[in-house]
């Protein structure tokens, strides 16, 4: 077998990566209810830079408080005080203490902001989000003017990153946050310069970039998480990802991770939606069955020469190495894994042969009632228990330094609801 995990990865700014194992931008919920990151998010961090992967992504730092992907995300929506610079800069020193990369992924929710954070949240067209259960409350298309204040958000946060310590940035245009639905024709109905056309659907995404770029220099790694497709009927297809990933190699982007789905559709997480899946045009390999994104990967570098990173469903080192030798992906991400084993990364490196599969054994119904699975309504909120849990896992993690696999998804479910509701609480309380 090949050895290419520990190979380092020199990116086009001139930075490089010291192996090709990233953990993968998970949402952790550690912020204090202004924003401010926590020395549990710290003492997190600092277990995942010692367990060997070469690149740690952060998980959504907002870029406004009123559209949060959860309640507890970071959030740099403008200079940073005296106390979220000195949070920030000691959260990036714990983050590459083992001399790794620290990247803050940074991102704005758009519709897909849960309704007691913002009942109106702002978004491309007044499209709801289809997910059962009331989540969600009906957008606010934004304006010309709301659009330019949030590019220059993106840039406010990529400088104040840089400043704290963090080594590059990963703007977030996928899973149906902001950047996504301005990209799909689902979810962008407009009609001025930002709608229509895709040249037109790609042009927030694309002005962030270069206002970006300009915030950190040539020599900081900027990269963009995208969708490979949306996997919905009217949605954002490969041939569009196809076309956004060569604007975002001439807009001087160093690293494309290749995801893909919504909320309604989370094929990110290798589950069905609420929905039929729309097909995508791309081969299928062998590697598909375990590695979600990595055919996506293949047809992407045909057009494109910036290193591509691929997350999702990998567990195996030999599914790994080939994805790597093949040239699908320049590295790898993991993902749920490092959410109950920080030393994943490590173990990969060193030789082992597969990760443990905590999903497998995980799900919100009993066996006498595993036909309710079959109900896709059902299946996709069963999805979030099953987040849930894994969310549960990183306070484990952060607080007492280990995590409990014994745990059931019901109780992770209820810790999960008390935490959010302690800290929606206490933000109301700040005004």
């Amino acid at each position: 077998m090949t050895n290419l995990m520990n190979q380092p990865v020199t990116l086009p700014c001139g930075a490089v990566l010291p192996n090709r194992i990233a953990k993968a931008a998970m949402t952790e919920g550690m912020a204090t209810p202004a924003g401010v990151p926590t020395k549990e998010l710290e003492n997190l961090y600092g277990m995942w830079s010692d367990g060997g992967a070469g690149l740690l992504l952060s998980g959504n730092i907002q870029v406004d408080g009123d559209h949060l992907e959860r309640p507890g995300n970071v959030i740099v929506d403008s200079e940073p005080s005296s106390l979220m610079h000195a949070a920030l800069s000691s959260l990036a020193q714990a983050a590459t203490r083992n001399g790794n990369h620290f990247w803050a992924q940074i991102s704005h929710a758009g519709r897909q902001t849960q309704k007691p954070v913002n009942p109106k949240p702002k978004a491309p067209s007044a499209v709801k989000v289809g997910l059962p259960g009331g989540q969600f409350g009906m957008p606010v298309a934004l304006t010309g003017d709301e659009i330019e204040d949030i590019i220059s958000r993106f840039a406010v946060c990529a400088k104040a990153v840089k400043e704290a310590g963090f080594t590059g940035v990963q703007v977030h245009s996928a899973h149906g946050y902001l950047f996504s639905q301005f990209l799909s024709p689902r979810t962008n109905l407009r009609e001025d310069q930002y709608g229509g056309t895709l040249e037109n659907r790609a042009r927030a995404l694309l002005e962030t970039i270069r206002a970006v770029r300009q915030a950190v220099g040539n020599d900081f790694p900027v990269a963009v998480k995208l969708n490979s497709a949306d996997f919905q009927k009217g949605g954002f297809a490969f041939e569009d990802s196809l076309q956004v990933a060569k604007w975002l190699q001439e807009a001087s982007v160093d690293l494309i991770e290749i995801s893909g789905g919504t909320y309604e559709q989370p094929k990110l997480l290798g589950l069905d939606g609420i929905e039929e899946e729309e097909t995508q045009n791309v081969k299928q390999s062998t590697l598909m069955r375990e590695a979600y994104f990595v055919d996506f990967a293949l047809a992407m570098q045909e057009v494109v020469t910036i290193p591509l990173m691929v997350t999702g469903g990998f567990r195996r080192s030999d599914v790994i190495e080939e994805a790597l030798s093949s040239g699908a992906a320049d590295v790898i991400g993991i993902g749920r894994p490092m959410c109950v084993d920080v030393d994943a990364p490590n173990s990969l490196l060193n030789g082992a042969e597969e990760l443990v599969r905590y999903e497998n054994q995980l799900s919100l119904f009993p066996s006498s009632l595993s036909f309710l699975s079959k109900l896709k309504a059902l299946n996709a909120l069963a999805s979030f228990a099953v987040q849930f849990w894994y969310y549960s896992q990183l306070f484990e993690l952060a607080e007492k330094g280990k995590a409990d696999s014994n745990l059931s998804v019901f109780k992770a479910v209820k810790l999960h609801m008390k935490r959010e509701s302690v800290w929606l609480k206490a933000r109301k309380e700040l005004g």
